[in-house]
């Protein structure tokens, strides 16, 4: 029987301590985990380069395919693993959903990361 994945509670904000401050509580690292998960892709990478250029600017799965040369289906799953992750919302208008960056969650993703006080 398959393990089943754990699922990152987004209406949480991303919050802890630094690495440096020291040892984090399993669920924490777990958390984190998953987020930094969602970013260790290129294309996903790719996408929130693109997303973060223009953050006044929402983007379309389409628009983001054809700048990062993939179909649309694989950039709706990549964008559905961002979203999943806190790292971008959508709205969806008519038949198409818009993208954008979540700034404030990368900056807390940020701070973590920063070993400097």
């Amino acid at each position: 029987m398959p393990k089943s994945l754990p699922v990152v509670d987004v209406s949480a904000p991303i919050c802890c301590a630094p690495l440096a401050a020291g040892p984090m509580s399993t669920d924490n690292a777990l958390e984190l985990a998953l987020r930094l998960k969602a970013l260790a892709d290129p294309i996903r990478i790719q996408m929130m380069s693109l997303l973060m250029a223009e953050p006044t600017r929402e983007k379309t799965a389409s628009d983001l395919a054809s700048a990062v040369g993939v179909s649309g289906g694989t950039a709706t799953h990549h964008l559905n693993q961002l979203r999943g992750a806190g790292l971008v919302t959508s709205e969806r208008r008519g038949v198409n959903n818009f993208y954008r960056a979540e700034p404030a969650n990368l900056e807390a993703l940020r701070g973590v990361l920063n070993t400097c006080c």
